[in-house]
């Protein structure tokens, strides 16, 4: 059945359309790692494991490569946003950095500092790895500045890494498109940013993303954001077959030539996720019916249960491991609850930290956009 509501008119409004493939990858990604999580800290999971040992170890192992999802997903959305035609050129380039980090860090310090305070309560409870240490002024600023993984900090929750990368390949791709629109000089060639975004993957897969060494920088993972990048134009309606299909072919054509050389599970999701946008990643869902409307709702919150999840299960984790009994079918229970508290505390967290931080966020920037330069 179809929902609409009635305007200030009194006429009736369909919900706003939405891409529903996008907000589908989001939410299930997000559960994923939320069970990775889970699955990969215990202490729950351990005593599990000897009656889901397939499932558990699963989960701990290969349900991490979801954040693949999330990477493509991040290059799909920057193009759209910095490039939607694949033209080079980005007038400010550090506005835009800078609006993206101030998107990003402050519900990230706001979930650091729960964690920061979960880890202190959970080590009165019980002793385990997951448990950090104390957090120190240095470590907290080196993540107020997402540059936590770079300075060698360990990270106060799990995820935290993912957060300092998308800032670093969104401020990469900003940057390659001012570079670009330098080489450009005022023209405007249609195969500049595709050629240099398909360089930068290849670069990526056969050399960065096969040394554990970089998996701190932005270059490790371009090979699946440039894919991202690639997935928006080349899906763009307005394109001719012929252009489409040579977009498609510098993207995917470096992949297959990695993977040849090194095959890696995570680039071949990436890769598949990136064909399933070229194709249907532009469609748009109008939100009807509770299916659709649960989707949506879980890619919205999917940023705040990535960010506050951690904490969230390891208090669970630390509840049950002092007032349960070790028994696999009641440690299974426990990792149900962390599972549902997680995507409660997501949806407290959107409410009361992220969305009114966006909105202030927007305020401060679109006010110092605004102000003349001589204020």
């Amino acid at each position: 059945m179809t929902l609409a509501v009635k305007g200030a008119s009194g006429a009736e409004q369909r919900p706003p359309s939405q891409f529903g493939l996008i907000n589908l990858l989001k939410a299930g990604a997000a559960q994923l790692i939320v069970l990775h999580h889970l699955a990969f800290y215990g202490p729950m999971a351990d005593h599990v494991r000897p009656l889901l040992p397939e499932l558990i170890g699963w989960l701990g192992d290969s349900a991490r490569i979801a954040v693949q999802a999330f990477l493509v997903i991040g290059g799909f959305l920057a193009a759209k946003s910095l490039a939607p035609t694949g033209h080079a050129g980005l007038a400010d380039p550090i506005g835009a950095i800078w609006r993206r980090y101030a998107k990003l860090a402050p519900p990230f310090m706001v979930a650091t500092l729960l964690a920061a305070a979960a880890s202190m309560l959970a080590g009165k409870l019980m002793a385990h790895d997951s448990i950090s240490e104390p957090a120190t002024f240095s470590q907290l600023a080196a993540h107020a500045l997402l540059l936590h993984g770079v300075l060698g900090y360990p990270s106060l929750s799990a995820g935290a890494w993912y957060v300092a990368i998308d800032f670093q390949l969104y401020a990469l791709m900003a940057l390659l498109l001012w570079f670009g629109g330098r080489l450009a000089a005022g023209r405007r060639p249609a195969w500049l940013m595709p050629g240099m975004v398909a360089l930068a993957v290849t670069l990526s897969l056969v050399y960065f993303n096969l040394d554990a060494d970089w998996d701190n920088w932005a270059p490790y993972f371009f090979g699946s954001y440039g894919l991202g990048l690639m997935a928006w134009w080349a899906g763009d309606p307005r394109r001719k077959p012929g252009a489409a299909a040579l977009l498609v072919g510098m993207a995917f054509l470096p992949v297959i030539f990695a993977q040849a050389l090194d095959f890696r599970s995570r680039i071949a999701l990436a890769m598949a996720v990136a064909c399933v946008l070229v194709l249907f990643g532009r469609a748009k869902t109008t939100s009807t019916g509770q299916g659709w409307s649960l989707v949506n709702g879980l890619a919205r919150i999917s940023y705040s249960v990535f960010l506050i999840h951690f904490p969230v299960c390891l208090l669970v984790n630390a509840a049950f491991t002092r007032f349960v009994p070790p028994e696999p079918e009641l440690q299974a229970f426990g990792m149900l609850v962390a599972w549902a508290a997680s995507l409660a505390a997501g949806a407290v967290f959107f409410r009361c930290v992220e969305a009114p931080l966006a909105r202030l966020v927007q305020r401060v920037v679109g006010q110092a956009v605004m102000r003349p330069s001589s204020a």
